[in-house]
């Protein structure tokens, strides 16, 4: 019976070794990459430019904004972000905190996200998590959590 139960964790620990170990760190050019990816959604929002602003989404992205407004697939990313943009035209400003992988091709990203100077109002602090997944394309931005903080 001892020798079942020691096979048994095992077997456990080592199926769930690898998973565990990549959700604990990622490698400095996976998060110089994702920290790229976030900086490049940054830019070219601020530029309004529908056509790089896709190529970051994978094809069923999604996002819940601190509203609680979902948007759902790239086209609706893309033309909710911009028009977002237009209406709130404060400076916006994202600082990755953390990266990890959940998994080799999977990442998630946090960072701070500040809306400032938006019609003279007081500067709006939030978080924002990103979902990252790895493809042929590289990384790209498969859902986007923007959140404010309790007592907001």
């Amino acid at each position: 019976m001892r020798m079942m139960v020691l096979l048994l964790v095992s077997v456990l620990v080592g199926g769930l070794a690898p998973g565990w170990l990549a959700a604990q760190s990622a490698s400095p050019a996976d998060q110089e990459a994702i920290r790229e990816i976030v900086q490049k959604y940054l830019d070219s929002r601020e530029q309004r430019d529908p056509k790089s602003l896709a190529t970051l989404f994978t094809d069923d992205v999604d996002q819940l904004v601190s509203s609680g407004v979902w948007r759902r697939g790239r086209e609706a990313l893309v033309s909710g972000t911009l028009a977002s943009s237009e209406s709130n035209a404060g400076k916006r400003v994202l600082t990755v905190e953390t990266v990890r992988l959940i998994a080799a091709d999977v990442a998630i990203a946090d960072a701070r996200y500040e809306i400032v100077g938006a019609a003279g109002a007081a500067t709006r602090k939030m978080w924002s998590t990103f979902v990252m997944k790895r493809g042929d394309a590289g990384w790209q931005i498969a859902a986007i959590r923007n959140m404010l903080p309790a007592g907001s």
